[in-house]
């Protein structure tokens, strides 16, 4: 590694790992996952007194390379590489960071894709839902074999933001700060709908074979292509897609035909046929469910505030003016039911152009923000 690339707060070259897990795990459905294995990361240095470790909760279709490159494939450059790292927001010169693929996944942890211990075959279909809590009940494990009685901080965005506040809910006393970042408390109609209507896309490929498609070798690819063209819709907000795309033709006329003619139509079909070459149907299918479960107020009659009154962390919540899918409205929710509880909660709404992908953007102000939150925690 360069010294120019050094300077930049490039964490480098990073090695997965995987902890296996013998004792069974109860899922909220009623299922039980036997023996499972998680996949994850670290950055930086574990001190001796470990209470500088620093949770990151991965979004939909992330996993738990979070910073840094592989050796064999350096152009895979870790999707919160520009967050992640020595002198960045979150300091690796600091902190002790853990990235982990979740139960479910098909980035290495256990999921559809995987060996049925009691068949033999791949779970596919038979593979159980698995929810948000579910996922940091499985972090709390890894947690544990790790020797981390409770994290400087838990941070997430979108999906890894709910996690982040369940976190908050499940284990009060095991994290210390939790940053909720472009989150929403539940999902709003709309969006379940988004989901639904992308798992219908993936459900009636001819290709999908009720979820059990490895046994016939095939991959449900036009499903996934179109699951991903209508989800990177969503977290594109129309300036950002008019600044980058507008109506350009990519040949300058009209053909008068169905094949490619705008540009906003050749960035989608090239988003679409990338994603359906690495990613698991099943386990899309999968995620999608777990944001639409996802409703911490539910066992409270709706009370959002009662659901997080348990929690002991300081809060940073953070939301972007132009996210449509999770607008600021919702993290205020959040702010407000915190507040009720006389929490510690800080807030900042983000005046940027990026749709809900904002959380994963260079954006000085915001991340800004972050830098100056997480160097106000003691380690």
């Amino acid at each position: 590694m360069s010294a120019a690339t050094k300077s930049r707060g490039f964490v480098g070259v990073v090695t997965p790992q995987d902890m296996t897990f013998d004792v069974p795990l109860e899922l909220r459905s009623g299922a039980v996952m036997p023996a499972y294995t998680l996949r994850y990361e670290t950055y930086g240095t574990l001190n001796e007194t470990r209470t500088n470790a620093v949770l990151v909760c991965h979004a939909l279709n992330a996993s738990h390379h979070v910073a840094g490159m592989y050796a064999d494939d350096p152009k895979n450059i870790g999707w919160w590489d520009n967050l992640i790292g020595p002198g960045k927001p979150v300091d690796t010169d600091r902190f002790f960071v853990i990235g982990v693929n979740n139960l479910g996944g098909c980035h290495g942890s256990t999921g559809p894709a995987s060996r049925n211990p009691a068949t033999g075959r791949p779970w596919g279909a038979d593979f159980p839902l698995v929810t948000v809590e579910d996922w940091v009940e499985a972090q709390r494990r890894l947690a544990d074999r790790l020797g981390i009685e409770r994290f400087a901080a838990v941070v997430g965005g979108s999906l890894g933001a709910m996690q982040a506040l369940q976190w908050s809910i499940s284990f009060p006393d095991r994290v210390r700060n939790a940053l909720v970042i472009a989150a929403a408390p539940r999902l709003s109609a709309q969006n379940i709908a988004f989901n639904e209507v992308a798992r219908q896309a993936i459900m009636t490929d001819p290709d999908y074979h009720g979820g059990d498609y490895y046994a016939h070798d095939v991959v449900p690819r036009r499903g996934l292509r179109l699951a991903r063209m209508l989800g990177h819709i969503t977290y594109l907000s129309d300036d950002s897609m008019a600044e980058k795309f507008g109506r350009d033709l990519r040949e300058g006329k009209l053909n008068f035909g169905f094949d490619v003619e705008f540009e906003i139509e050749s960035y989608l079909r090239y988003q679409g046929d990338k994603f359906s070459t690495y990613f698991d149907a099943n386990t899309y299918l999968r995620i999608t469910k777990a944001l639409d479960y996802f409703d911490p107020a539910m066992a409270h009659g709706g009370d959002l505030a009662a659901a997080l009154a348990p929690a002991t962390a300081g809060f940073l919540v953070i939301s972007f003016t132009s996210d449509w899918r999770f607008p600021p409205s919702r993290s205020r929710e959040i702010v407000k039911a915190l507040l009720d509880n006389s929490h510690d909660v800080s807030y900042a709404e983000i005046d940027a152009p990026h749709g809900h992908d904002a959380f994963l953007m260079d954006d000085p102000r915001y991340h800004g923000v972050i830098a100056a939150y997480m160097g106000n925690i003691a380690t």
